[in-house]
């Protein structure tokens, strides 16, 4: 027997874990590597609804909590603390953007999002928007960098306004923001 405790994952001990840490602001999760200790029933649905075990958690506080802790290695998504690395389960994208704010014109645009857990990012050369489109239907799906590696689904409503305010540019549509232009569609694809 090795000595060490056995640690099974579960949304308590995460919770304490990161209470312990004590950080201000985001914490280093690029810095924490804990040995994998198992997948969670957790899962962040398209419409960035947050489950555990099946029930959604309707406590606004603890989900930014487990957002906060959220990291991404290749396709696979983590809960992570100096001690724990869970699985959780990401349907599309783990955030969701539910708003933004255009200051500006043209190439001086700036674009602020805000995302249902409270993140905000200004798109740019280091928080770039692409628009992926599904191969049998063409419906585009826009996200935004959030931070490190984790992205938003731009949600449908800001998604029609971000089309409003489009231009277009050296043959594509799409949008402005901190001098970097993000395109949507080609524009011979528009009617």
């Amino acid at each position: 027997m090795s000595g060490q405790k056995t640690v099974t994952p579960n949304a308590d001990s995460l919770v304490a874990s990161i209470k312990a840490a004590k950080t201000r602001g985001l914490p280093p999760v690029d810095k924490w590597d804990p040995a994998f200790c198992g997948d969670l029933d957790m899962q962040i649905k398209r419409d960035g609804t947050w489950f555990y075990q099946g029930t959604p958690i309707g406590r606004p506080g603890l989900v930014k909590l487990f957002a906060s802790i959220l990291k991404r290695e290749g396709d696979d998504y983590f809960l992570v603390t100096p001690v724990e690395k869970v699985g959780i389960t990401v349907e599309d994208a783990p955030f969701l953007a539910i708003d933004f704010e255009a200051e500006g014109e043209g190439t001086d645009q700036v674009l602020t999002f805000v995302t249902k857990t409270d993140d905000v990012t200004v798109a740019g050369p280091d928080a770039p928007i692409r628009v992926e489109r599904d191969a049998e239907t063409g419906e585009p799906s826009p996200y935004v960098l959030v931070r490190r590696n984790l992205e938003a689904l731009i949600d449908r409503k800001s998604f029609y306004r971000l089309v409003d305010i489009g231009a277009h540019h050296e043959g594509w549509f799409g949008v402005w923001s901190k001098g970097e232009f993000f395109g949507i569609i080609p524009s011979d694809e528009l009617p």
